[in-house]
């Protein structure tokens, strides 16, 4: 007979942000005439720019024209976009990256999510607590998360992040083969140092570990001493993969690119000891067995953000994204809200008041106001007690929804 995995069976009932959207279903069939504002989920609202809509077209245009029709794409990526990404994301920082190091997918959920499949199930995992879902749970379905108990896998280790220690998470003492960073950080919006990153790099060579450092968000960054790239650390390209994402950058949530960097020098050990393996080729095995390339119009859109134009158009997008995180945060912190993140990232952490759990005040928020967070709990144990809001709204979506939260919150 067919067996199901049964570790799918230990995951939480429902992923996140699916509990969330039931939650706020409910809520609009009892309240048919309260139009709900969306602070929580991260989409993206700004159209695309106008240099990736003409890329977008020219390139629909020559897959209608039989010369220029092109079907399976290179698994890696066309040179096209990888020349692109070498010469404008890692050589003006001084990084080296070889073409062949560059993988261009279908967005950095997907690589991230499939990423651990290159190493053993027995590894143990590590990562910063609260964090982004997908780490854990992509994880958990292969069977290296253990049990979910109390908020907590069994077989995780958990670096907190919180106020208490600047939610800065803090080196292991003992040892962790595979461990998840994500800086700026979704969902805190906070980021780490230089000094601080030097430290893990510094830890996962010590200890031949691997560092996942999703950077999903870099483009966000506006303090000139917070590294843009792992690889600005000294010895990173021996212990380290990098993930990016074009979703929050360039509006790409519906078209779908993004890359990850996997160095040649990366290598992992086999269970006798006796062979270490270059996790670059094995990357590229598993990508040529299970992934059939990123559409070719999507990464035709990817390159035009390159241009002088592009660059001043999503130059602009960032922009007003970080302008609705500015309105947040002040509006919040006028309320006496403590609000962390907002400034490097596109991410607003908030403490919940008097010290109300997460979901607790998500229900609060939303039928007293019409506005929907994202419970900080979801995200990790360490997050109970706070609420995470998204900038990628509608500016008048944003200023009524702090309408409406000032105007709740002084009514309590």
């Amino acid at each position: 007979m067919a067996l199901v995995n049964e570790h799918f069976l230990k995951l939480p009932g429902n992923y996140l942000f699916a509990d969330i959207a039931k939650r706020v279903n409910a809520f609009k069939v009892s309240h048919p005439k309260v139009k709900v504002i969306s602070l929580g989920i991260g989409d993206v609202t700004r159209p695309l720019a106008p240099v990736v809509i003409e890329a977008m077209h020219k390139a629909v245009d020559e897959m209608s024209n039989k010369a220029t029709f092109r079907g399976y794409g290179p698994e890696r990526g066309y040179d096209f976009l990888r020349e692109a990404i070498q010469k404008n994301d890692f050589l003006p920082r001084g990084i080296h990256i070889d073409l062949n190091e560059i993988f261009v997918n279908d967005g950095a959920k997907s690589d991230t999510g499939n990423i651990q499949e290159i190493l053993r199930w027995d590894n143990n995992i590590g990562v910063t607590d609260p964090i982004y879902p997908v780490y854990v749970d992509s994880n958990a379905m292969i069977g290296r998360a253990g049990v979910f108990e109390n908020g907590k896998w069994t077989d995780v280790t958990y670096f907190p992040c919180t106020a208490d220690n600047n939610f800065v998470p803090q080196i292991p003492d003992r040892h962790v083969d595979m461990i998840y960073l994500c800086y700026p950080n979704n969902p805190t919006g906070t980021v780490l140092p230089k000094e601080e990153l030097r430290k893990w790099v510094n830890f996962a060579l010590r200890n031949d570990s691997i560092l996942f450092y999703d950077a999903a968000y870099e483009a966000y960054i506006t303090d000139p001493e917070i590294p843009h790239s792992i690889y600005e650390i000294k010895g990173a390209r021996k212990c380290a993969i990098e993930f990016h994402s074009y979703s929050k950058t360039a509006g790409f949530t519906g078209v779908r690119c993004g890359y990850t960097i996997i160095p040649k020098e990366l290598t992992a050990v086999t269970v006798d000891g006796k062979q270490r393996v270059n996790l670059n080729q094995l990357w590229d095995r598993r990508q040529s067995t299970k992934f059939n390339g990123t559409s070719y119009i999507s990464q035709r859109a990817a390159e035009a953000i390159y241009t002088p134009e592009g660059k001043k158009q999503i130059q602009e997008t960032i922009d007003y994204y970080m302008e609705n995180a500015k309105i947040m945060r002040e509006t919040l912190s006028k309320l006496s809200y403590k609000v962390y993140g907002g400034v490097n990232a596109p991410y607003l952490w908030v403490k919940t008041p008097d010290g109300m759990d997460s979901w607790k005040f998500f229900e609060q928020l939303l039928y007293g106001c019409g506005v929907v967070c994202t419970p900080g709990v979801g995200f990790g144990p360490s997050g109970e007690g706070y609420f995470r809001l998204t900038s990628f709204g509608n500016r008048e979506d944003v200023r009524e929804a702090m309408r409406r939260i000032a105007e709740w919150s002084l009514k309590k």
